[in-house]
């Protein structure tokens, strides 16, 4: 067994234990989070590193594990309060910050455990994989509702593949929940196979290369942690994630990349902070000079903001529900907007059973922003259907990257015209199909949820969980019609 195996052994075991004392997998997490943050700074600050971290003496390290008992507790509690109140990354990851055990004899257990172990002489990479399995099982605790802000690693570095990030440029993601598309992108750009990275260019990725928005506080704590253990930003200095709702406004700051999977949910809430300090959300709409469309789906708000966000010539991959691909109304502004001022050249049509969130039906969109003009700029959808036949569960038939693997070939990354499709006369069941802006504008609504292949999905293989999904996304569908033209004919008298 590797010394990484190990130490995920050891750190995980202790969760059994805390689950007997009332503490979920995400509360066990959250307080690693604050131990091992501080154990880290602590060994940062003493030579050879020698580092000016700003944690105040009496929470330093040593004094914490010194404690016993009562005394334990009452220090700990000291020490998240202070840190909070401290700045930088410091006060991010410890702002709101409470302890969640009620057995120091158990607190005393883990800060035993965490003070075994010499993080700062691990590799980023062995320190950032034991922090990715960890927030893996997190995920599949569907009590706890954290999968809804994992999405599937073979999904993200599919679509990392087929995007193929640069060195030297900016990427983004506006609801980065515990930071996957930026690991993944970070890994591919410091993978020898793709670049051999001079200094410059390391020192620009770990600093000014990412950048992302999440709004849940405790998930953007363990993004945090996430991106600092894989050496993405320093102790000092600002974080590069900001806890805030993206959709509120326009950040003013343009991308190169935007690697995303917004929430599940089709209605848009404001979120803010009310006068306890505590996260609230508020049903709304936004309204925003920069989107083409006011609507109430969040989904459709998010596909207008990342169209805002991203650099002329920049490349996006969106993962979006069904809906956005028919929905009448803003959906089809939105979708005429986007054929006509990007280059919307890519869909990949996702099966049922790869999201912790039951019976989604998703769909990967791969567009490149263009400079203004009078053309539309969109001459023709690629469309890889990965769903008709196909279905996975998180379990027993989890999604790999081999299953993507005939995508990725067909998708060409880089040489997009090279694309050939499979689809044909002779071959009506082939996954790959290409379809003109004509044939699409064409459509009822615009509508890009197409499909051909009609060999159907053996019904005995979908759960009843996903059935009642589908059923729920089309009647959400209709009720946000139904709200839209209440809207409009609101001032109208009979």
């Amino acid at each position: 067994m590797s010394a990484q195996s190990t130490i995920n052994q050891k750190i995980w075991s202790m969760a059994t234990v805390l689950m007997n004392d009332g503490v979920s997998n995400g509360d066990y997490l959250e307080q690693l989070t604050y131990l091992l943050f501080l154990k880290m700074a602590d060994e940062f600050s003493k030579p050879p590193f020698s580092k000016a971290i700003g944690i105040p003496e009496d929470c330093a390290w040593d004094v914490l594990k010194s404690k016993k008992g009562a005394e334990l507790f009452s220090t700990y509690e000291n020490i998240l309060k202070k840190l909070s109140e401290q700045s930088g990354t410091l006060q991010q990851i410890y702002a709101g910050s409470q302890n969640k055990l009620s057995n120091p004899a158990t607190l005393s257990r883990i800060i035993t455990m965490i003070d075994k172990e010499n993080w700062s002489a691990m590799s980023s990479d062995v320190k950032g994989d034991i922090y990715e399995g960890l927030l893996q099982k997190v995920a599949e605790d569907t009590k706890s509702g954290a999968g809804q802000y994992f999405t599937p690693r073979a999904l993200i570095n599919t679509m990392v593949k087929c995007v193929q990030p640069q060195p030297g440029k900016t990427i983004v993601d506006p609801c980065c929940g515990s930071g996957g598309f930026l690991l993944a992108a970070k890994a591919y750009i410091e993978d020898p196979n793709h670049y051999q990275l001079d200094r410059d260019q390391k020192k620009f990725l770990r600093f000014n290369t990412f950048s992302g928005w999440e709004i849940v506080p405790s998930t953007y704590r363990l993004c945090l942690m996430n991106l600092f253990l894989h050496n993405i930003s320093d102790f000092d200095g600002a974080p590069p994630i900001h806890r805030n709702d993206s959709l509120l406004s326009d950040p003013g700051d343009r991308f190169d990349y935007v690697l995303t999977n917004p929430p599940f949910g089709k209605k848009s809430s404001y979120s803010f902070t009310n006068e306890l300090g505590e996260q609230e959300e508020e049903e709304g709409t936004y309204n925003r000079q920069d989107f083409w469309a006011i609507t109430s789906n969040k989904q459709l708000n998010f596909v207008q903001h990342i169209h805002t966000i991203l650099k002329v010539n920049g490349t996006a991959a969106v993962v979006v529900p069904d809906n956005v691909l028919f929905e009448g109304g803003a959906g089809e502004t939105v979708r005429k907007k986007l054929l006509e001022t990007t280059n919307l050249h890519t869909i990949l049509r996702l099966p049922t059973g790869i999201f912790y969130a039951n019976g989604v039906k998703a769909n990967v969109i791969f567009f490149e922003n263009c400079a203004a003009s009078p053309q539309k700029q969109t001459k023709e959808v690629w469309i890889y259907d990965y769903r008709t036949g196909v279905h996975h569960t998180l379990k027993q038939k989890p999604m790999r990257e081999e299953d993507l693997a005939e995508f990725v070939d067909c998708y060409k990354p880089g040489a997009l015209h090279k694309r050939e499709e499979t689809y044909s006369a002779d071959n009506p069941d082939g996954r790959w199909r290409k379809y003109t802006l004509e044939e699409i504008l064409a459509r009822d609504k615009t509508s890009l949820d197409i499909t051909w292949i009609k060999t159907g999905e053996d019904i005995s293989e979908v759960s009843l969980s996903e059935l009642l999904g589908e059923i729920k996304e089309k009647s959400d569908s209709i009720a946000t019609a139904v709200a839209e033209l209440e809207t409009l004919l609101g001032g109208i008298e009979e």
